[in-house]
């Protein structure tokens, strides 16, 4: 799977980033996995016709012992199997960055 991970990071490092992720994500079913959003004017044109039968769309983060995971796949919240799952278009993949570098920024992560 292709993925944007940040690794190195001390204990606290680590719980400031799920304090962060807890406060601007949505929580995922497992503890330390969060979702992505992706905004309507994000998706890609097989998204936007699935919009209605497979929205909304998102990307996982996972957070790990010493590491945080950004997924660059676009999943489905109502389907595993259709074609507008995919991996990150040139767009989405910039969005989750931006917002990865946000989060560095915001709290002070240096790894």
């Amino acid at each position: 799977m292709r993925q944007y991970v940040i690794d190195d990071l001390s204990p606290m490092e680590r719980d400031n980033i799920d304090s962060y992720l807890k406060r601007t994500l949505r929580r995922g079913p497992m503890i330390g996995l969060y979702w992505i959003v992706l905004p309507p004017e994000m998706l890609s044109e097989s998204q936007q016709a699935h919009v209605e039968k497979c929205g909304p769309y998102y990307c996982g983060v996972e957070v790990e012992k010493y590491a945080v995971r950004f997924e660059m796949l676009v999943r489905s919240h109502a389907n595993l199997h259709c074609e507008c799952i995919a991996h990150a278009t040139p767009a989405q993949r910039q969005f989750i960055l931006d917002l990865a570098d946000k989060m560095l920024d915001e709290e002070l992560i240096r790894s």
